[in-house]
């Protein structure tokens, strides 16, 4: 795939696997738009970018705020949905406002976005729709209450997007990273196998991008671990990760 001149709006741009992910896309030719909540961490990455860059700080989780960065980004390419916020959570530490956080973010943010994108690619009958969801999200895993649900959401959407849109000239692709080095997991009080670093995952999802595929999963071996949980029985399943 040429990203050169391409113009693409990633959201969740400021850290991370997103700021990554920004420096691989500049390089590689891209114009961006980049949008979080922090407009001071996006002007200082637009800065180190090497491309055309737009700085559109909002708030996800606010309507209103998305649909004011909405009206100033003009034609796209494409979107990167990066967003999300975590905090580990089992269900005997219950923490609602965490818990309506991360649904609000990680998964009714992506409709937010979706909603400023959708009429000028149907239009067009182009553009690029690239959703990043979670291993997590294949199977309920415990102290993952919110952030699991909201990324199994994530995915399911962008299976329904893939399979009304596979026909048409809007290309959707789905990417499920493991664990990542950054200040979310940095909250993890567990061994976190194949963790990756930013940098990592990006290489990742610049291949996925590139390619035809709709699903990447990665690393690959802890991937095909946790998908094939999904047709372990319960008791199994249950037994080995509770």
């Amino acid at each position: 795939m040429n990203f050169i001149g391409k113009r693409y709006w990633l959201v969740g741009a400021s850290e991370g696997l997103g700021r990554a992910l920004a420096h691989k896309m500049s390089a590689a030719g891209a114009e961006l738009v980049i949008s979080a909540r922090s407009e001071t961490r996006l002007r200082a990455l637009a800065a180190e970018l090497p491309n055309k860059v737009q700085v559109a700080a909002l708030d996800i989780s606010d309507g209103a705020s998305v649909v004011k960065a909405g009206a100033g980004l003009g034609r796209l390419d494409g979107i990167v949905f990066l967003a999300s916020v975590y905090w580990p959570m089992p269900a005997n530490q219950w923490d609602g406002a965490n818990a309506i956080a991360m649904a609000e973010i990680n998964f009714t943010g992506l409709f937010r976005v979706l909603d400023q994108v959708m009429e000028q690619f149907l239009e067009r009958d182009a553009g690029h729709i690239v959703i990043t969801g979670s291993l997590s999200g294949f199977r309920g895993l415990p102290g993952a209450i919110g952030y699991g649900a909201s990324k199994a959401g994530v995915m399911s959407l962008a299976e329904s997007l893939y399979a009304d849109l596979r026909s048409s000239g809007i290309k959707v692709q789905l990417a499920s990273p493991g664990f990542i080095k950054t200040r979310q997991t940095d909250k993890n009080r567990f061994r976190m196998p194949f963790i990756m670093s930013p940098d990592e995952a990006a290489d990742y999802m610049m291949l996925h991008m590139a390619s035809n595929r709709f699903k990447s999963s990665f690393p690959r071996l802890f991937s095909w671990f946790l998908r094939s949980s999904q047709f372990w029985p319960d008791w199994l399943y249950f037994r080995i990760f509770s």
